[in-house]
């Protein structure tokens, strides 16, 4: 999501008094600036009524006496605007380093002689000011010449970080296994890691420069998947080269075979190496548990107009369950122990713009893979299916929409202006005067707002993108529960990654039952 673009106070501001009328039909004023001192009046102490005026987006500050800054003025989250310049001031409070919404913060001329390192946190500022403070050591004054980015950067690297590490995910159980008939359990993860070509201070200021490196985020995400040890992985945004040299490499330690595929840019890349760093979708499977009998890229931008631009992918995998996945005291007999589920992994286009692309592209998506069932088990099968991946479309969506209710009228206020009724005609299992796009499979996503009120956790945007969807042919028993929203307040989490999250996303987690008669 985007940022609002920071507009600074006009110099030239005026006000308007408010009108008896006005007062006496009793109308709120709210102004967001405030303006202190002026005309002769030099203020020594900031009063602390000014911390209840909640409205306030900037303040005036400068050509005053004020020798401290009260921490309360943190009881301010809207300010943007924070001017001291000409006072007496000689110690930022930490509290200041917590105003996350700052963009410009500005000391001209007073007493500092030293900066707290938590203004590192202050990603968003555009401006800030320290000339004219005598007293400030030689590094401070050194790193301001890198430019605000490169000080910030500064301060931010020689934190110390004293955040506690998350606690332990709840496991949430939905269901009882069935007992009377043969079961096959199994569990499933969905994980977007970020992709290291988009992991960057640009986007993600309020991380430090070490946190963001590959190299260390990716011996957090193994060590999360590994403790989760899920029977099924599918991950997104994974650099070809990443699944090759790592992924694949680590997890066939561990018993797994593995399938990637990039998205298309890497076929017109100019260079092998640049291919190598296009990211894609890996799916891994336990080898003792299920065996791959077919597999295929699914075709989920190949389209004539603003769709074919949205570079994205979905893959499609057909496991065969072996008898380790079922219970040993109860197993089906003969072939029945060889039950067909089908896999899909996706990421669809994130542009919140292009809502009607992540339709038709989700509408692909399960042509596609309508298209792959009937090709490899026969015309009208419904075996078990899962899709994985990040969607980036809230549960209100019409892409969850159309996923869970199976249709789409071509008149949905997400497909914009664009005209798509002919498209929708050739997705659609019913009637050509129907006018929508149809599947023929029954899905439900496994976890609830209640159980995950958000996947995807940044500063700019916090809430569901990502999802486990399955047919009625499986059961979920249990999932992963959310991270405790108390650790993010109580360690002032404002966004991930962070030093002990290494992705901006949530993995997810079901366990599946699955009976030898259900199809």
């Amino acid at each position: 999501m985007g940022r609002t673009k920071y507009e600074p106070p006009v110099p030239g501001r005026t006000f308007t008094i408010m009108s008896n009328e006005d007062r006496e039909k009793g109308k709120k004023s709210c102004w967001p600036e405030l303006s202190i001192g002026g005309s002769g009046v030099h203020v020594k102490k900031i009063a602390p009524e000014i911390f209840s005026y909640k409205q306030l987006t900037a303040i005036h500050f400068q050509d005053n006496k004020i020798e401290r800054i009260p921490p309360e003025i943190v009881q301010l989250p809207l300010l943007q605007y924070l001017n001291f310049d000409n006072n007496r001031i000689s110690v930022i409070p930490d509290e200041i380093c917590d105003m996350v919404e700052l963009r410009f913060l500005s000391f001209k001329n007073n007493k500092l002689s030293a900066i707290p390192q938590e203004i590192g946190r202050l990603f968003q500022l555009t401006t800030f000011n320290l000339e004219g403070n005598v007293g400030l050591p030689m590094d401070i004054i050194s790193a301001t010449k890198s430019g605000l980015s490169g000080f910030l950067q500064f301060m931010l690297e020689r934190l110390n970080f004293t955040a506690t590490h998350p606690p332990q995910r709840p496991w949430v159980t939905l269901h009882s296994p069935q007992r009377n008939v043969p079961t096959a359990l199994f569990t499933v993860m969905n994980y977007n890691v970020l992709s290291d070509s988009y992991c960057n201070r640009q986007v993600y200021g309020y991380c430090p420069s070490w946190a963001l490196h590959w190299d260390y985020r990716k011996k957090g995400i193994l060590e999360e998947i590994r403790h989760y040890s899920a029977d099924i992985i599918c991950l997104q945004e994974v650099e070809f080269k990443q699944y090759a040299d790592f992924f694949r490499a680590e997890l066939q330690k561990d018993g797994y075979n593995g399938m990637h595929f990039s998205k298309s840019r890497a076929q017109i890349a100019a260079t092998n190496m640049e291919a190598e760093k296009v990211d894609g979708c890996a799916i891994f499977w336990r080898d003792n548990k299920k065996i791959a009998v077919g597999s295929s890229k699914l075709g989920v931008d190949n389209m004539i107009n603003r769709v074919q631009t949205k570079d994205n992918i979905g893959v499609c995998l057909l496991l065969e369950t072996k008898e380790a996945v079922w219970d040993v005291n109860n197993l089906p007999k003969g072939e029945s122990v060889k039950k067909h589920v089908v896999v899909t992994n996706t990421h669809i286009t994130w542009d919140p713009e292009y809502s009607d692309v992540k339709l038709i592209q989700t509408i692909m998506l399960m042509n596609e893979i309508d298209s792959f069932v009937e090709q490899r088990l026969g015309p009208g099968s419904k075996p078990p299916l899962i899709i994985c991946g990040d969607f980036n479309s809230l549960p209100e969506s019409g892409v969850c929409e159309f996923l869970t209710k199976g249709r789409i009228a071509a008149n949905h206020k997400e497909f914009k202006e664009c005209d798509y009724s002919k498209v929708l005609e050739y997705f659609s299992s019913g009637s050509k005067l129907d006018k929508q796009a149809t599947h023929p499979y029954q899905l439900r996503s496994a976890y609830s707002m209640d159980h995950m009120p958000f996947t995807n956790y940044t500063y700019d945007f916090k809430g569901v993108i990502d999802y486990i969807f399955h047919n009625r042919q499986l059961k979920a028993l249990g999932l992963l529960g959310q991270l405790d929203p108390n650790w993010f307040a109580d360690n002032k989490v404002i966004g991930c990654p962070h030093p002990h999250v290494h992705s901006d996303h949530l993995s997810l987690l079901v366990e599946f039952e699955i009976s030898a008669g259900d199809y």
